[in-house]
């Protein structure tokens, strides 16, 4: 029995010996499509090759690719774990065409992989064509020798594919494989087609016209090829399997989870051990390729996948976290495809750790509220969508996650109910979705790159340099020229200008020519080409015209500081919390350097301070900082640390510095930092001056923050905080040395005083001194009781003023209100023989409704409360001699 890798390896190779690039699967986050939340389908990374936008090359490609399908029009998450093939992680398999080869041998190429390298039987395959391609129902026959009624001609856009309303478009055909009559189900377009006899395994798409708004089309100059095959489903029918989770991968995953959990796989619970295997594989490749849980955007979906599997450990009875500790399970199956399982193997067990613990607490609050709504409801009624949406806003339990919850039971959500609540309270995971970030508008740019190449960048090594103006574009079109004050976007051939990437932010400068001079303000990057966000301040600019920039100097330097003390402060925080620590984002810029990474929990004082001082040992090393140019591989191969997501090239820059002689501590024998990197650095540490951390704060769930200062920035910090210092030691009168030590001096003293002056407060108002008339002791119904309203007495100290009269009358009851500033505050005392008659509690309640407050509270022996306005005083003597009195 095939595994699935040797499925994976079978595809791949058989379309390696046919002349295809085999291209690494893109990361789950698209980088050329603001449409998309996840990469959902092969074609994503090749989008700007069918429009015709980019070209690479290569014009056949077959790619083996990760797909997430969790949220807004391809969600299958509320199927998952119940049906055969439904899944939110998936791998596509596709090879593709970009101009060269078309259906006369797409489905060639089809045929022979599933029956010859694949071994189907021939007699149980059958094919769709769009109702008018006569093409490839002439090829179909010719190829494979299907008779006509195993080559359906579909009349519907199940059979014709179509980028959007307008551009590249095209008709399917599908192959489908025959389980046989012992499975109920009918053929593709037949009344029973939505049973399980007949399966698709294999989409083939032909990109052969352009569609226009007017609904008219035409023939593609460059006709192309996109084909789609789910490993999973392909998977399980070589495996002779007829569900995707009984496969050999899916199958580990599901023992992984019974071991953990020690239930059953194949009991009345397996449909917790599937959703599990299939969550593990979505959240797991989610955080490698950088999507960290959060409240909204991608990272919310993610951490609804997380607490949907977390629920069904839960209903297996796991009473701790459990999905972190299936990991290496995954890693095991999956690690040598996608090495990026690997390198994040340590982030994406502690992030599922936190998540779970975090977790845990509310699962049980939220299901004790959901079965306690449920148990107003009549049988089978669905649960109201205010108390669902309760659930949510008060819980954080997703939608779907309460629907889940209530399936078994056999019960829905009022989901119009829950919509309405939802519109009245703007919600952070409603926010609009707006895209991947990267430019929408793009296509002017791939001209320019396919017209003049990529911008070569320069400033490695110069921060000076000529170049030659290629283009000006003003409001998205190009323009002919340029003039003082106009704002525009400058293309030039080579530039020092570093553009706006990886943390660092883009250099300013200036730009000349001999008719005129621009100020650059910002440097950002499309599709290889580097942007100069400019301002004409003298004369005119035109295209063609050679052109001297200039970068700011001194605003490069301190960012090249930043950015190199970012790598340091990365390692040091990696030795000090653990291989967890991953960067999650970073800010490099003139002023300042802000560092986020993975990490669950504040830093203590001892952790910032050992950090700072590493990080600003090794810049008083002084050691060089290399830079390298190696493939992406060999980089991670020496130990080279790299962001989550990134999408490298065949070739990357690998910076290192500082050295730990003789020690072979450093992921690289003796080096201490080494990282995958395109920004610019100092040529050695010292060059970064000095290091001062300002502090650590929360910037999301289970991500830090830590920003700080190196350089002049980081001398001025300290300098003023010297000379404050000093002034603070001239208000002392002491040596700076004797700072500290003054201060606790000062707040002992301060304390010992606050002290001696509540007991003298305390005797004068025991003894009646000053304003306040001396307490005389009344009885009430046979209770001895004492009421005083005192002045310059505080509330703290009413509770000694209460015990103190207490003791002095034996037995009886105690009332005093203090002026708190206008305010009053209250306290009654009852002596123990007497609380079984009397409630200091009820004495104050009386009082304070007196004076204009409400409540108060404390034991029948004392009681505390306080109110508004203390000329209420006697009104609240007499209420309390009003209780007494009822006693």
């Amino acid at each position: 029995m095939a595994s699935l890798n040797e499925i994976r390896s079978t595809f791949l190779d058989y379309f390696r010996r046919n002349g295809h690039e085999i291209v690494d699967s893109s990361p789950l986050v698209p980088r050329n499509d603001p449409t998309l939340m996840f990469t959902n389908s092969g074609m994503v990374q090749f989008k700007n090759l069918f429009t015709g936008v980019e070209h690479r090359d290569y014009v056949r490609a077959a790619t083996s690719q990760k797909c997430v399908r969790a949220g807004g029009k391809h969600n299958d998450l509320d199927n998952v774990g119940y049906t055969a093939r439904h899944h939110t992680f998936f791998e596509m398999l596709g090879n593709f065409s970009f101009g060269d080869y078309f259906k006369e041998n797409a489905i060639p190429f089809a045929w022979e992989l599933l029956t010859r390298d694949f071994g189907i039987d021939k007699s149980k395959l059958l094919v769709t064509v769009y109702h008018t391609d006569d093409e490839a129902a002439a090829i179909w026959k010719k190829v494979a020798g299907l008779p006509d009624e195993r080559i359906i001609r579909i009349p519907t856009n199940d059979n014709f594919w179509m980028m959007g309303p307008t551009g590249p478009c095209g008709p399917c055909t599908e192959i489908f494989y025959d389980h046989g009559p012992s499975i109920w189900g009918g053929p593709p377009g037949s009344p029973e087609e939505d049973g399980d006899r007949f399966i698709e395994i294999w989409n083939l798409v032909f990109m052969q016209f352009e569609q226009f708004e007017d609904g008219s089309r035409r023939d593609l100059a460059a006709q192309s090829i996109d084909t789609g095959m789910g490993l999973e489903r392909i998977g399980a029918l070589l495996q002779g399997k007829h569900d995707n989770y009984d496969t050999d991968l899916m199958r580990s995953l599901i023992e992984a989870s019974a071991h953990a959990s020690s239930v059953d796989p194949d009991g009345p619970k397996n449909v917790h051990h599937r959703v599990i295997a299939d969550h593990l594989r979505s959240v797991s490749f989610l955080i490698a390729d950088g999507v960290m849980p959060s409240n909204e955007g991608r990272g919310y979906v993610l951490r609804r996948i997380m607490r949907r599997a977390m629920r069904h450990a839960h209903l297996l009875g796991t009473q701790d976290p459990m999905m972190y500790r299936l990991v290496p399970a995954l890693v095991a199956q999956m690690g040598q495809a996608y090495p990026e399982l690997g390198r994040a193997q340590a982030l994406i067990t502690e992030t599922l750790k936190l998540e779970e613990e975090r977790f845990r607490t509310t699962l049980d609050r939220g299901l004790r509220l959901l079965d306690d709504e449920v148990a107003k409801l009549p049988e089978g009624a669905a649960l109201p969508g205010d108390a669902a949406f309760k659930l949510y806003d008060t819980y954080g339990f997703p939608l779907d996650l309460t629907q889940d919850a209530l399936r078994e039971q056999g019960r829905g959500v009022d989901t119009e109910g829950f919509d309405a609540a939802m519109a009245e309270q703007k919600a952070k995971a409603r926010a609009a979705w707006s895209g991947s970030g990267e430019q929408a508008d793009a296509a002017i740019w791939y001209d320019l790159a396919e017209q003049h190449g990529p911008t070569e960048f320069l400033g490695y090594d110069t921060e000076t340099a000529e170049g030659v103006v290629l283009a000006l574009v003003k409001g998205g079109e190009k323009a002919n020229g340029a003039s003082k004050g106009d704002s525009l976007t400058i293309v030039v051939n080579q530039t020092p200008f570093y553009a706006e990437s990886g943390g660092q932010v883009g250099d300013t400068g200036t730009l000349r020519t001999e008719t005129g001079m621009a100020r650059i303000t910002d440097a950002k990057k499309v599709a290889g080409v580097f942007l100069h966000i400019a301002e004409i301040t003298e004369g005119e600019i035109a295209p063609g015209q050679p052109a001297v920039l200039e970068v700011d100097h001194a605003r490069r330097g301190t960012i090249r500081a930043n950015h190199s003390a970012t790598h340091l402060l990365h390692e040091a925080l990696r030795r000090a919390l653990g291989d967890h620590v991953a960067q999650r984002g970073s800010l490099n810029a003139p002023d300042r350097l802000r560092f986020d990474f993975s990490h669950g929990k504040a830093l203590s004082p001892e952790e910032i301070d050992r950090v700072e001082r590493e990080v600003n040992d090794f810049i008083r090393q002084n050691t060089p900082v290399e830079t390298r140019i190696m493939t992406p591989d060999d980089a991670r191969g020496i130990g080279a640390q790299a962001l989550f997501g990134e999408k490298y090239g065949d070739e990357v820059r690998v910076v290192s510095m500082g050295d730990l002689p003789g020690t072979g501590k450093g992921r690289n024998g003796s080096t201490y930092s080494i990282e995958l990197c395109g920004g610019t650095h100092v040529r050695q540490t010292g060059d970064i001056g000095v290091f001062v951390a300002l502090g650590d704060s929360a910037s999301s769930a289970g991500v830090r923050r830590i920003e700080a200062l190196t350089g002049q920035a980081a001398f001025d910090y300290l300098s003023q905080q010297d000379h404050r210092m000093a002034e603070l030691a001239q208000e002392l009168n002491a040596q700076a040395g004797e700072v500290l030590e003054r201060v606790r001096a000062l707040k002992d003293e301060r304390k010992k005083l606050e002290n001696e002056v509540a007991q003298l407060r305390q005797q004068l108002a025991l003894s009646g001194g000053g304003k306040q008339a001396a307490p005389e002791v009344a009885e009430v119904n046979g209770v001895p009781f004492l009421a005083q309203t005192l002045e310059g007495v505080s509330g703290k100290d009413l509770a000694g003023l209460i015990d103190a009269h207490k003791d002095r009358i034996g037995s009886g009851a105690v009332l005093l209100i203090a002026d708190a500033g206008g305010k009053a505050a209250v306290a009654a005392g009852v002596t123990d023989d007497l609380t079984a008659r009397v409630s200091a509690v009820d004495l104050v309640r009386a009082a304070v409704e007196q004076l204009g407050g409400k409540g108060g509270g404390g034991r029948p022996d004392f009681a505390q409360g306080g109110g508004k306005d203390v000329a209420g005083a006697p009104a609240a003597i007499a209420a309390a001699e009003a209780v007494l009195k009822g006693a």
